[in-house]
C-alpha cells in the first residue's frame, strides 16, 4: 500500500477526489466523509498537484491581478522621493522592473525556498525608510523637479538628479539584505520559532491584514461604487455560486464535440471581481460618465488616467542589474532598511503559516522557514541589484486568494512568476495594467485582507482562550498594534533620541503593527507564567510536526526538488546544515503526531 494511502500514517488530508479513485467504495465514501470536516479537505487543487496548463496560466493571472496594485504601487510612491512624478515613462520602467525582478523571487520561493504557493512582490516596510532617507538634506529634490514645466525627463541633469537617488537606495538595500540572507540560511530563524507559539503568530498574521485597511479604505473611498461592485462580485463567485458548474464546449478524440462543467466561479471568484469592475469603468470612461476634473469625485475610478504611459512604453525591454549605474552605500540608509528587513522577515514567518493552513499543506518545518528566509533576503539582494529601489518579500493578500478559490497549487505561482517575469519584458502589456482603477484594488484589499485576519485569528485554536491570561495577550498585543504605529504617524517627530539613524530605526518598527503586535506577543507569552497546554505549546508542537518526524507528505511540499533533497540525505553530516532536510526515516512507526491536533480549520 502506498504511503500516502497507509491507515497508520499522519493523514493531512489535503487529498482531491481524484486521488481517492483507486480505494474500495466503501473507504473511498469514508474518506469523502471525513472531507467535508476541514476546509482543506475541499481544495481543488493541493499544494502538489499539477492543474491543466490553461488553467495555471489563467489562474497564474488571477494572482499577478491581485498583487497588481501593490506591486505598482511601491515605484509609484518611491517616485516620489526620486523626484520622478513627471516622468511617467520613468515610472513605467521601474514598474517593469520591479514586475521582472519579483516574478524571478517568486519562482525561487517556490522551487528552492518555502516550496508553497505563496507569491514574491515589492515590500512596503522598506518605504519608510528608503522615504526617511530620501528626505534627507542631501537628498532633497530640487525645487525646479517639483514643475513639470520646468523638467525635461531627457536631460543629463534630471537623469543624474533620480539615479544618483536610486543608486543610493540599491547599495543600502543590497548591504542590508545580506543580514536576511544570513539569519536564514544560519537557522536563526528556525532557533527562535522554538519561542513562537499561536500567541505570537495570532496577532502577528491579524495585524497584517488589520493594519491597511486605512489604504484599502482610502483607496475604495475614491469610488464606492465600483468598490461596493468588485466587493459584491467577488462575494457573489467565492461564497454563493462556488459550487455552481458552468458548461463549456470541450473536444476530444474519444467523445468529439461535447460539454464539460467546469466550476468557474470557485476558480477564478477574483479574477472575474477584477475584471468585470475594470471592464465597467473603461465604458464610463469612454462616454465620460465619470468626471473629469481631478478634484472631483470618482476620478480616480477613469481607466485613461496612465493613457499616455501606455503609448510611450516601448513593446519590449530588459531590465538588467545596475541599469542605472553603480549602487552607492549610505550608513543612515543601511540601519534604516534593517528595520525594514526585521519587519518583514516577522510577516514572513506569519506568512508562511497563513499559507501552509490555506492550501492544506503541513505547517512548515524549521529547515523550510530557514530557506523561505534566506531566498526571501536573496531576493532583496536582487531587487537591489536590478535597481527597482525596494525589497521583496511574500504576499499576504495573494495568500488570501487561496483561501477563496481553494487552488493550492504551487504550480500556479510557478505560473504567476513566469507571468510576472513577461511582464517586465513586455512594456506595453505591463503599461496596459497600470490602468487598473484604485476602486478596483481598494474593494479587492478589502476582501483579501479580511480573510488573512481571520486565518490569523483561527490559530488561537491551539490555544486555551478560557485563560484570562491568554485573553490579555492576545487583546492587548492586537490592540497595541493598531495604538502605536497609529500615534506614530501622527506625531513622527515624537521619536527624537539625538541619534538619526536610530530614529529612523524606531521610526520604523513602532510604524509596523505586524511587528509591535508580534513583539508584544512574543515578549508576554515568554515571560507572564503559564502551562505549555494553557498556551498552546503542546497542540502547536504537534501541529508543526517535528522534524525528526518527517513523514512522506511533508517531504512532498517541502523537501528540495530535483532530487537534491535524496541526494543531501546520503552525507550524514549535511543533516546538521539548518536550511537542508533532515534525512528521511527508514519507517513512520516513530511518528506520533496527534491528528487531531493536525485538523485543518
Amino acid at each position: 500500500m502506498a504511503p500516502g494511502k497507509d491507515s497508520n500514517s499522519v493523514n493531512y488530508a489535503f487529498a482531491l477526489e481524484g486521488r481517492l479513485s483507486d480505494l474500495p467504495d466503501t473507504e473511498r465514501g469514508e474518506e469523502m466523509d471525513m472531507s467535508t470536516e476541514g476546509n482543506s479537505k475541499k481544495l481543488v487543487y493541493c499544494v502538489t498537484d499539477v492543474p491543466p496548463w490553461y488553467l495555471c496560466i489563467t489562474l497564474g493571472i488571477q494572482h499577478c491581478l491581485t498583487a497588481f496594485g501593490g506591486i505598482i504601487a511601491v515605484p509609484l510612491i518611491l517616485s516620489q522621493g526620486l523626484c520622478l512624478q513627471f516622468d511617467g515613462l520613468t515610472q513605467s520602467h521601474l514598474i517593469s522592473t520591479i514586475f521582472f525582478v519579483s516574478g524571478i523571487c517568486t519562482l525561487l520561493q517556490v522551487t528552492f525556498g518555502i516550496r508553497l504557493p505563496i507569491l514574491q512582490g515589492g515590500t512596503f516596510t522598506l518605504l519608510a525608510p528608503s522615504m526617511a532617507m530620501l528626505s534627507m538634506p542631501e537628498w532633497t529634490c530640487p525645487a525646479w523637479t517639483q514643475n513639470a514645466t520646468l523638467v525635461n525627463t531627457s536631460s543629463t541633469e534630471f537623469i543624474e538628479v533620480w539615479q544618483s537617488r536610486m543608486r543610493a537606495l540599491q547599495g543600502s538595500i543590497m548591504v542590508g539584505s545580506l543580514f536576511q540572507v544570513i539569519v536564514g540560511f544560519s537557522g536563526l530563524i528556525g532557533f527562535f520559532m522554538r519561542f513562537i507559539g499561536p500567541l505570537t503568530i495570532a496577532p502577528t498574521i491579524s495585524l497584517i491584514g488589520l493594519s491597511v485597511f486605512d489604504s484599502a479604505g482610502t483607496s475604495a473611498g475614491n469610488h464606492w461604487g465600483i468598490a461596493s461592485m468588485t466587493i459584491a462580485l467577488i462575494i457573489l463567485f467565492s461564497q454563493y455560486l462556488h459550487h455552481i458548474p458552468v458548461p463549456f464546449p470541450t473536444f476530444s478524440k474519444e467523445k468529439k464535440l461535447h460539454t464539460s462543467r467546469v466550476y468557474v466561479f470557485q476558480l477564478f471568484p477574483v479574477l472575474l471581481g477584477i475584471t468585470l469592475p475594470w471592464l465597467v469603468c473603461y465604458i464610463l470612461t469612454i462616454y465620460n460618465v465619470f468626471p473629469t476634473e481631478p478634484d472631483q469625485y470618482g476620478y480616480l475610478a477613469r481607466t485613461d488616467l496612465q493613457g499616455d504611459v501606455v503609448s510611450q512604453a516601448p513593446w519590449l525591454s530588459f531590465p538588467y542589474p545596475g541599469q542605472w549605474g553603480m549602487p552607492t552605500v549610505s550608513l543612515a540608509g543601511v540601519v534604516g532598511i534593517l528595520a525594514g528587513v526585521i519587519a518583514s522577515m516577522i510577516e514572513s514567518v506569519g506568512d508562511y503559516h497563513a499559507c501552509a493552513r490555506l492550501s492544506g499543506a503541513p505547517p512548515p518545518p524549521k529547515h523550510a522557514i530557514n530557506r523561505g528566509i534566506g531566498i526571501e533576503g536573496l531576493g532583496c539582494l536582487l531587487a537591489g541589484a536590478w535597481g527597482t529601489g525596494n525589497g521583496t518579500t511574500s504576499y499576504s493578500e495573494n495568500i488570501g486568494v487561496l483561501g477563496i478559490t481553494k487552488v493550492g497549487s504551487r504550480m500556479v505561482i510557478v505560473a504567476s512568476g513566469v507571468l510576472m517575469v513577461a511582464l517586465g519584458v513586455f512594456g506595453k502589456v505591463c503599461a496596459i495594467f497600470t490602468t487598473i482603477p484604485s476602486p478596483v484594488v481598494g474593494g479587492m484589499f478589502i476582501i483579501m485582507f479580511g480573510v488573512i485576519s481571520a486565518a490569523g485569528i483561527s490559530n488561537l485554536q491551539y490555544a486555551d482562550m478560557n485563560s484570562s491570561r491568554n485573553v490579555f495577550i492576545f487583546g492587548f498585543s492586537m490592540f497595541s498594534g493598531l495604538v502605536i504605529p497609529n500615534w506614530i504617524f501622527k506625531n513622527p517627530k515624537a521619536i527624537a533620541t539625538g541619534v538619526v539613524e536610530l530614529d529612523q530605526v524606531l521610526l520604523v518598527l513602532l510604524t509596523t503593527s505586524m511587528f509591535v503586535g508580534g513583539f508584544f506577543g512574543f515578549f508576554l507569552d515568554n515571560t507572564i507564567p503559564g502551562s505549555k497546554h494553557e498556551r498552546g505549546i503542546l497542540a502547536w508542537n504537534k501541529a508543526h510536526e517535528d522534524d525528526s518526524c518527517n513523514t512522506v507528505q511533508s517531504g512532498e511540499v517541502y523537501n528540495l526538488p530535483f532530487g537534491i533533497s535524496s541526494y543531501l540525505s546520503s552525507s550524514s553530516w549535511l543533516r546538521y546544515i539548518p536550511f537542508c532536510p533532515p534525512g528521511e526515516p527508514s519507517s513512520l512507526d516513530g511518528c506520533t503526531a496527534d491528528t487531531n491536533a493536525l485538523e485543518p480549520l
